[in-house]
């Protein structure tokens, strides 16, 4: 698996935390939560593509 995977996740992370406090802070709550959404939507598309490529492999491994 790729360290920088994690990185990426993490900083991904990171960054839409801070997002969220400041607009949570700001009186902006529904923006905050779109923002948390959009955040785990990145990250979901970056893991299913992790997925596709284990699934792909696997397939070949196996000739199926």
């Amino acid at each position: 698996m790729d360290i920088d995977l994690l990185f990426k996740i993490a900083g991904v992370g990171i960054l839409i935390a801070v997002l969220n406090q400041v607009l949570s802070k700001a009186g902006r709550e529904d923006q905050a939560m779109m923002t948390t959404l959009t955040g785990v939507i990145i990250v979901l598309m970056m893991v299913i593509s992790k997925i596709s490529e284990l699934f792909n492999l696997v397939r070949d491994t196996f000739n199926l």
